[in-house]
């Protein structure tokens, strides 16, 4: 297939329309962090309204996920035949529907049906966006740009603590639920008016945006590539559900600390992961995909290890924004980089699929971390996530090529 040049902008020159798709991709992908976390803020009270057990609580989170790796696969494929914006809305719509009417369950069987439900509208906003942000925006910039979309799954973050921290008190969970309407209202707007890519238009005028989840194996070298970003992102979302999952429980249990410096943690941490996504989408752009993917990881493990056998409360703390530089600032590279290895007609199939399979086996590192502390310790379990980014960045050195400065086609 021929590159269509118009799908390419000059390279100091970012139109309106650029904006306009980032700054929607990002939101939208703001509302994944926010509905994570509003579940995750907000189960205390749900167990003490549905009276259920922590298993029972913990298998909402669970199925939210669930939710959301099928819908991820399902609105990915979708995306490539009938349009990127055109799902990308339908998306955050079914979030919308969903998560408000989470507020008025009757009971735990319906409100997990709910959580189900609005799991599957999220699933398929990173990688649409991604998609959609990757195919506008000029390979200059390419990474820095989906670099942004990234920061807003931290943004939503933010947005999940201070609505629960203003909302809860006066209207308890659901009333959080229902506030949870309103920016998801507002990225159901901002896509108001926002026209198809160009190179996926001229796609479908060619009568070739067909469903093609085969191209993602469709030869060997393919395959390497796949099933080398597969092991990225597993590893990828691997640490990070890992970490955020096991980490504040640790800070409480084995150095007891209490909520405001679990709390104080959880920013610092913050804070580094939105610094680490900016300045890894600035190198990947700068250096290259491979170079930065490979620096961060190896420098990943090395904080993941080191960081576990801390136990004073200000290095900890000092080193928490370091730990979320490395661990999470590779989420700025994800969306160009998946991008770059496919053809437009499978590139929302394989944003999806790849990052959502990820996504999936990364649902097993709660469990895993939990398992081994059984007979050693959180801060023992959690080192051991070292190792993981040793095998992320082998399956770069071996699977995965360059791509920066790549035309996408």
């Amino acid at each position: 297939m021929k590159v269509h040049e118009t799908s390419e902008v000059p390279e100091k020159k970012i139109t309106g329309y650029q904006w306009k798709t980032l700054w929607s991709s990002t939101i939208g992908y703001a509302m994944d962090g926010l509905d994570m976390m509003i579940l995750a803020y907000t189960l205390p009270l749900i167990i003490a309204f549905f009276g259920i057990n922590q298993a029972q609580a913990g298998s909402l989170s669970t199925i939210t996920l669930l939710g959301a790796v099928i819908g991820g696969i399902v609105f990915g494929v979708m995306a490539d035949k009938f349009g990127r914006v055109r799902v990308f809305t339908w998306t955050i719509l079914i979030f919308s529907v969903f998560t408000g009417l989470c507020a008025l369950a009757p009971n735990l069987e319906t409100f997990a049906i709910f959580r189900f439900l609005a799991g599957l509208g999220l699933g398929g906003e990173f990688g649409i966006g991604m998609t959609l942000v990757s195919e506008t925006w000029p390979k200059k910039y390419r990474s820095r740009a989906t670099s942004v979309v990234a920061v807003g799954f931290q943004i939503g973050i933010v947005l999940a603590t201070l609505t629960v921290l203003f909302v809860a008190p006066k209207f308890g969970w659901h009333g959080v639920f229902l506030a949870g309407v309103v920016p998801a209202i507002f990225a159901f707007w901002s896509r108001k008016n926002l026209k198809e890519p160009e190179i996926w238009t001229k796609l479908k005028e060619e009568n070739k945006n067909k469903i093609a989840i085969g191209q993602l194996f469709a030869s060997k070298d393919t395959t390497k590539i796949t099933i080398g970003l597969i092991i990225a992102t597993s590893v990828q979302n691997f640490g990070f559900y890992g970490i955020m999952t096991w980490m504040p429980t640790m800070l409480a249990s084995e150095l007891g600390y209490d909520f405001n410096k679990t709390t104080l943690w959880t920013v610092t941490t913050i804070i580094g992961m939105i610094l680490g996504i900016l300045i890894f989408g600035y190198l990947a752009d700068k250096i290259g995909r491979r170079p930065s993917y490979i620096t961060f990881l190896i420098a990943a493990a090395i904080i993941v290890w080191v960081y576990f056998q801390v136990t004073s409360t200000v290095a900890l703390l000092l080193l928490g924004g370091v730990l979320g530089f490395f661990v999470n600032g590779m989420m700025g590279g994800y969306g160009a980089l998946l991008a770059e290895h496919y053809n437009t007609e499978v590139r929302s199939t394989a944003e999806n699929i790849i990052f959502n399979v990820g996504r999936a086996i990364a649902g097993f590192a709660p469990f895993i971390i939990g398992y081994i502390s059984l007979n050693h310790s959180l801060s023992y379990a959690l080192s051991l996530l070292s190792g993981v980014y040793i095998l992320s960045a082998l399956a770069f050195i071996f699977l995965i090529p360059e791509s920066k400065d790549k035309e996408i086609v």
